[in-house]
């Protein structure tokens, strides 16, 4: 899921290495260095700097002193506080999307139901897989564009990238995609009915159900952790 295309080479490097930090190829706390990267990716330095220096901002590497970059620790501190700003601007988002959604919105957002349901027919690779999160993110984002605040959107957004790799984990782990394509379809219903209630509670209902499983995966990890070196 690391190559390269010619065009833009630099979005095509972010794009390439955001992937493998979501999939936990580049696995949280590791060491990375430009010159591997463009050796793995076979391209240049420069779009590999600008690549990281946008994930930097993302808030997805760290920039280390004399030794690189590195991948950001994604423990349960920050899951809290990414997912509860979620609810928060995400709800928000959905009100503004009801108020303002027109017949062609609706259209378009099905569109990418449509799309999303396509490729889980279709594509189950793990290619596939993190293109249908990816649209799912989509759906998000387009809401929140809906609404026509653009600070609300351009937050939203940078959340999003945040989460992802949260939402990756559940995804794949506990093989939640059919939910959550079900959850997306159920809260462009209500937009489309204009049912400003019922869209806020099935959007906040979907990001803390998702929440909650990431939590029980962590929790998992803990236990399994702590019960191997207690026998240690």
């Amino acid at each position: 899921m690391n190559e390269i295309s010619q065009s833009p080479l630099r979005h095509s490097a972010y794009e390439a290495i955001k992937a493998m930090i979501v999939t936990g190829q580049l696995a949280p706390g590791r060491r990375v260095t430009e010159l591997d990267l463009c050796d793995q990716l076979q391209v240049s330095r420069t779009p590999v700097r600008e690549a990281l220096n946008r994930l930097q901002r993302d808030g997805l590497v760290v920039e280390r002193a004399r030794t690189g970059f590195a991948v950001v620790q994604f423990d349960e501190k920050m899951l809290r506080e990414v997912f509860d700003l979620r609810v928060e601007l995400d709800s928000y988002a959905t009100r503004l999307a009801v108020e303002n959604v027109t017949d062609d919105d609706v259209v378009s957002l099905v569109a990418l139901l449509d799309k999303c349901d396509d490729l889980a027919r279709t594509d189950p690779s793990p290619r596939g897989r993190l293109r249908e999160m990816e649209l799912g993110m989509d759906l998000h984002r387009q809401i929140a564009q809906l609404g026509g605040n653009t600070l609300l959107a351009e937050m939203l957004d940078g959340l999003l990238v945040k989460c992802q790799v949260y939402v990756w984990m559940e995804l794949t782990q506990l093989d939640e995609f059919s939910v959550a394509r079900a959850d997306h379809r159920l809260i462009v219903e209500a937009i489309a009915a204009r049912n400003t209630e019922l869209a806020v509670d099935r959007t906040c209902r979907h990001i803390r159900q998702s929440r909650d499983g990431i939590l029980g995966l962590l929790q998992v990890r803990r236990d399994m952790r702590e019960s191997y070196f207690s026998k240690a």
